[in-house]
């Protein structure tokens, strides 16, 4: 089942059409995918969100063209947070369940860092959000914007064949 945009009542796709979060937290923007930083409060710099510019739910949902560049999409965004956070890994999560629309967090995990470790990162997330632990100073997440913008520029978001 393809799902129809739904800006009323999805928040990811609210986020896609709301300027002020765009022009703060989006690298960028392919036909099929939008790549973007956690808006704030960050849990950490370098979590980093890719979604699809269409409203769906998930891979089982993908046209053709989208089936054949998400590959290349995540895996080329991978490879932008683990540059430019320096992170031993990048793991990548997707539920769903926050927002029927999927965005794949790519999240940063750091071998010195228990707090990223595996489902740590999921307390971290929640302790962040409520206020318990230090969000990403946002100076350091616009500086790694800026810089994934840069790096953007010489990537390609939709894969080799669709951009």
């Amino acid at each position: 089942m393809i799902l129809e945009p739904m800006p009323q009542s999805c928040a990811i796709c609210a986020i896609h059409q709301d300027p002020s979060r765009l022009q703060a937290f989006e690298i960028g923007r392919g036909t099929l995918w939008l790549l973007r930083h956690h808006p704030d409060p960050a849990p950490l710099p370098g979590w980093f969100l890719l979604d699809s510019c269409r409203h769906l739910g998930g891979p089982a949902d993908f046209t053709a063209q989208e089936a054949l560049a998400w590959g290349p999409a995540v895996q080329w965004a991978s490879a932008l947070v683990r540059e430019l956070t320096g992170c031993d890994r990048v793991y990548a999560i997707a539920f769903g369940e926050g927002a029927p629309h999927l965005h794949l967090h790519l999240i940063p995990r750091f071998g010195s860092d228990p707090a990223t470790a595996a489902w740590s990162v999921a307390d971290h997330y929640r302790a962040v959000a409520a206020g318990e632990r230090a969000a990403a100073p946002p100076g350091q997440v616009a500086e790694l914007v800026e810089r994934a913008r840069a790096a953007l520029r010489q990537g390609v978001l939709d894969g080799p064949a669709h951009s």
